[in-house]
């Protein structure tokens, strides 16, 4: 059973998401008292739900459910990345390649999982 539970841990799509959810929380940390509750905590369960969905999506017995989780995965990046921009337009964050650029390549990891899981 340890070795099925951590098969999610070897997979960089969902490495990079960890490291997402570590930048996500980093960044919030600098957000107004007042926004502890509504943006930043918006932005972190986003970020913690792309992170979730992929362990459990990889947790399931078929590829189809799988290829489901993933698929929420990536609409909770679409959040973030909505998020994000939000908070530097507000003034919350400045702007942050880094943020940006991890967002994109997760992206791009998660098509990349969908795509070979498709074939």
């Amino acid at each position: 059973m340890n070795t099925f539970v951590a098969a999610h841990k070897k997979l960089d799509v969902w490495k990079r998401a960890l490291s997402l959810a570590e930048m996500t929380y980093r960044l919030t940390d600098s957000f107004p008292r007042e926004e502890r509750f509504g943006l930043s905590a918006q932005m972190r369960r986003a970020a913690v739900s792309v992170l979730s969905n992929i362990s459990e999506g990889s947790a399931r017995r078929s590829s189809a459910e799988y290829v489901q989780f993933l698929h929420i995965a990536r609409g909770s990046l679409a959040e973030l990345d909505a998020q994000f921009i939000l908070a530097e337009r507000l003034g919350f964050a400045p702007r942050n390649a880094a943020f940006t650029d991890e967002i994109l390549h997760v992206g791009r990891l998660l098509n990349a999982q969908l795509a070979s899981l498709r074939r």
